[in-house]
């Protein structure tokens, strides 16, 4: 044989709908075949998707795993390699991958190294296997691992010492911010080094908070990437090894994302997929005349369409008109539903029934919040009556500091800006409005001040430091995880560093309320970063 030709299916397995991901994946084998591949690769335990927690602990996935076997064995003459759940006799449970040719198992693998770290919990739910998979197939002799296992020097020398020409990675890799290239930097070094073809296969969709964002590739043993595949995109792409050459083709590759485009597309894959696996008709928001709702719109319209997306803005007396004209706009570039309700009569009737209570009480942060709050239950009244889910609109520098409104401004089931902090914001809206030849986001929504309009002349910067130093300092605490005094002897501003800190520690509790949005650092709010809401920790250390 001259060549022979690997698919690798870059897969977005539905959670927990074992029956429905058999399907597809039957289906994408025997696409595969008809294009003449011999091998199909699928990711980390596709049959019921990653990360399926605590369904892995239902009494009945060994039962439908086994009738996902019986059906996966109809497929012939190609060789299937796909992850699943390996439950053994004495009560042991695996992340595996099987190797199947024509209904016959010539292989199963048991994940070695667990990942116990960041959004990994995998030593929950499995046993760390101990046993590599090595089989000869077409003259050629190929490894088995799953994600982890690739990070590992250890594990992959060993595969090279047992004369393993090529390793299948089988791979649920969750997206952030420049993951993509650091993770073919990382293998081409390791392709180099170990003397090993590398074919990486990734999961693909949005699944609660995580993004997996594909990025599927293959490495030749001398560092050149062969293949690249499309970010964000559920495809079958293939590659050829030539025998001769003792080398994958190279195949036209996708090009790198810049980061923006790579953030842009998460976001929007991952509404999509939320939006539409949880079976909602469509989304409902609240569109302030602002950046984060002007962003947060564009980017549901760009996920599920305009047809599914309605808008509301809900002006008081400080919302300029400004707002109000910029909001309708943008509305109409869109071609949403959009309709404006005044909150007057709500928020006058929330102060009359409390005067009694407030008295001659001087007005503060409570008056604004009564503002949000009035908003939160008209969005909430409009998705409990036409079934839309609400989308909240805050970013992470608001959620962090605790610039916004429990029950008002941060009510919805899904934050899409969650973890994009809010100078990433502007730089996303303007992003979006250069893939059009109208610009969808009014360009004073992207160059006037911020503001929350709670109260006569109101801006963001006078209750925070502008948003560049709030990042900045949010960015080295939070992601960096660096001590008060660390980044006050960066050169930040005493007062203010302890400020920002301040206000990061004691909002807490609001953070753990919010709704869920899709992770793109090293360090979202919730899986990764939990802090206890009461303690006694001192920030300056």
């Amino acid at each position: 044989m001259k060549s022979f030709k690997v698919a690798l299916a870059q897969f977005s397995p539905h959670i927990g709908d074992i029956e429905t991901n058999v399907q597809k994946m039957i289906e994408q084998a025997n696409q595969a075949k008809k294009q003449d591949a011999n091998i199909i690769v699928f990711p980390e335990l596709a049959t019921i998707g990653y990360p399926a927690e605590d369904l892995l602990l239902r009494p009945s996935v060994n039962k439908r795993t086994a009738q996902a076997f019986e059906q996966l064995q109809a497929v012939k003459d190609i060789v299937m390699v796909f992850g699943f759940v390996n439950a053994t006799e004495d009560g042991q449970r695996y992340n595996a991958a099987a190797v199947m040719k024509d209904g016959q198992i010539l292989g199963i693998y048991n994940k070695q190294n667990l990942p116990n770290y960041s959004v990994f919990d995998e030593k929950r739910y499995f046993n760390e296997g101990h046993q590599h998979l090595v089989f000869e197939y077409l003259g050629h002799k190929f490894g088995v691992l799953i994600c982890e296992d690739v990070w590992s020097l250890n594990t992959v020398q060993q595969l090279a010492q047992l004369n393993v020409e090529s390793v299948l990675v089988l791979n649920a890799s969750p997206y952030e911010v420049g993951k993509p290239q650091h993770r073919i930097a990382t293998l081409q070094e390791l392709a180099k080094q170990i003397n090993i073809h590398v074919l990486y296969t990734n999961q693909v969709g949005g699944q609660d908070d995580l993004i997996f964002d594909g990025s599927s590739f293959v490495i030749n043993n001398t560092g050149e990437v062969a293949l690249r595949a499309e970010s964000y995109k559920e495809q079958l792409y293939f590659v050829d090894y030539e025998v001769e050459n003792k080398a994958y083709k190279t195949v036209e590759t996708a090009p790198a994302l810049d980061t923006m485009a790579e953030i842009y597309q998460a976001l929007v894959m991952a509404t999509r997929d939320y939006v539409e696996r949880s079976g909602f008709p469509g989304v409902i928001l609240g569109l302030s005349g602002g950046i984060d709702s002007a962003l947060t719109l564009a980017i549901a319209v760009d996920a599920i369409g305009a047809d599914k997306v309605q808008a509301v803005m809900m002006p008081y007396t400080y919302t300029s008109q400004i707002s109000v004209e910029d909001a309708a706009e943008q509305a109409k570039r869109m071609g949403v539903t959009f309709g404006i309700a005044e909150i007057h009569p709500i928020v006058n009737s929330f102060m009359q029934t409390l005067y009694p209570f407030f008295g001659n009480s001087p007005a503060d942060a409570t008056e604004e919040n009564l503002q949000a709050r009035a908003r939160g239950t008209l969005l909430m009244g409009l998705s409990n009556k036409f079934g839309n889910l609400v989308l909240s609109t805050g970013n992470k520098s608001e959620l962090a500091v605790g610039y916004c409104t429990l029950y008002g401004d941060m009510v919805g089931g899904f934050a899409v800006l969650k973890d994009v902090y809010k100078t990433i914001v502007f730089e996303l809206a303007k992003y979006r409005n250069s893939l059009s030849e109208v610009a969808v986001i009014p360009e004073r929504v992207i160059t006037r001040p911020p503001s929350a309009e709670l109260r006569p002349d109101q801006k963001d910067q006078d209750s925070l430091p502008a948003y560049d130093v709030l990042d900045a300092i949010l960015y080295a605490y939070i992601e960096e995880d660096q001590s008060q005094e660390h980044i006050i002897n960066k050169g930040f501003d005493k007062e203010v560093v302890e400020k920002v800190i301040k206000l990061v520690d004691r909002n807490e509790y609001k953070r753990r309320q919010g709704a869920i949005g899709p992770r793109i650092t090293s360090c979202a709010f919730s899986r990764e970063r939990r802090y206890p809401i009461v303690n006694g920790w001192k920030a300056g250390n």
